[in-house]
């Protein structure tokens, strides 16, 4: 295994995204500094994004959603494999190295929302936080950005679910516990692998396996519906984990869980290839074969019910596993969230409590 050039980051290049008209490319004239130490680190920045709704609507019929937020645009976990990461192309952004590095938040969430949820048309769905990328990412330390979406949703006792590779959920325990006692919230905790050395390259600033059971473990005894997501499961890679970790969720108290398979759109193709060849290069080909066997011989099926789970015998096994698994473990499902109690706020978001 080779060691990425930025240290702590997961993505080895920042590739120009695919809506540039200029293409770049370094040369070296040998003025470089040749023999001069450089710092391989790339500091985190952040910018606000003052946009000017925060709720996203969708119609696919591969998630049990279709309202959700996502306080943060980009996210410092790093993880490889994440899909959202052509989503920074929209920002004039790589989906490389950009991705983890210079990302945006909404320091006027919390207010947008009381305006959104106060509109007389609005109808009330369950919102999810953490479609896109983490809503405790650890920006979310000290922005505190998703816990003011929280306090709205509780003031109005709006239903809300959550995912999250995080141990920093555990933090809003305070919020969380009261919205499930009616009815009104449930967190998933998202499991990839039990090896550290693999996390730490696959999701290097994500939170280790153990912490993350530890927050199952936590939201389970406050009372909070939790479940457990292993995603993505990546054949050749940390298939062979999908029993352990659905056990070791079990066992935290998760009383749900699902898998999904891993998804290469766009730019995140390249750049996960380049993080195979670089990591696991004694096995880089027959994984791209594996995860191309999946779907239909190409390396991402974008067609709804199929972009999560693939087609095939390997996803077909990975399916028969996780439901022997799942019946032996006894999981469950999840309650349905409430949105009968829902009262909208006052037009203006200063009659709420939004610190």
């Amino acid at each position: 295994m080779s060691s990425p050039r930025s240290p702590g980051r997961g993505a080895l290049s920042n590739p120009d995204n695919r809506f540039d008209l200029i293409r770049r490319r370094r040369e070296s004239d040998g003025w470089d500094g040749a023999g001069e130490p450089e710092s391989d680190r790339v500091e985190t920045e952040l910018s606000p994004d003052h946009a000017r709704t925060v709720i996203s609507r969708n119609r696919s019929p591969d998630v049990p959603f279709d309202q959700s937020i996502n306080p943060y645009r980009g996210c410092e976990h790093g993880c490889i494999y994440c899909f959202a990461r052509p989503s920074h192309a929209w920002l004039g952004l790589s989906p490389g190295l950009d991705f983890e590095t210079r990302l945006t938040y909404k320091p006027m969430a919390a207010e947008r929302l009381a305006a959104e949820l106060a509109r007389p048309g609005y109808v009330c769905r369950p919102i999810a936080l953490g479609t896109n990328t983490d809503p405790y990412q650890p920006a979310e330390r000290t922005l505190r950005v998703t816990r003011t979406i929280l306090e709205v949703l509780a003031d109005c006792d709006h239903p809300v679910s959550i995912v999250t590779k995080s141990g920093l959920v555990t933090r809003d325990l305070d919020i969380l516990a009261p919205m499930a006692a009616r009815g009104l919230a449930s967190v998933h905790v998202s499991l990839t692998t039990m090896d550290p050395a693999l996390k730490r390259t696959l999701e290097p600033r994500a939170a280790s396996a153990s912490r993350r059971l530890e927050a199952l473990r936590a939201l389970a005894a406050a009372g909070i519906p939790c479940g457990a997501l292993v995603a993505p499961v990546i054949p050749g890679i940390n298939d062979g984990e999908l029993e352990t970790l659905l056990a070791a969720a079990r066992s935290a108290g998760a009383d749900d869980a699902g898998w999904i398979l891993l998804r290469l759109p766009l730019e995140v193709l390249p750049l996960f290839t380049e993080w195979l060849r670089a990591h696991y290069a004694d096995r880089a080909d027959r994984v791209l074969n594996l995860i191309a066997d999946c779907h239909g011989g190409r390396p991402y099926d974008p067609a709804f019910g199929r972009r999560m789970r693939g087609r095939g015998p390997i996803p077909s096994l990975l399916e028969r596993r996780f439901r022997l698994a799942s019946r032996r473990l006894g999981f469950g499902r999840l309650p349905t969230p409430d949105t009968s109690r829902f009262r909208p706020p006052g037009r203006t978001a200063g009659q709420l409590r939004l610190i």
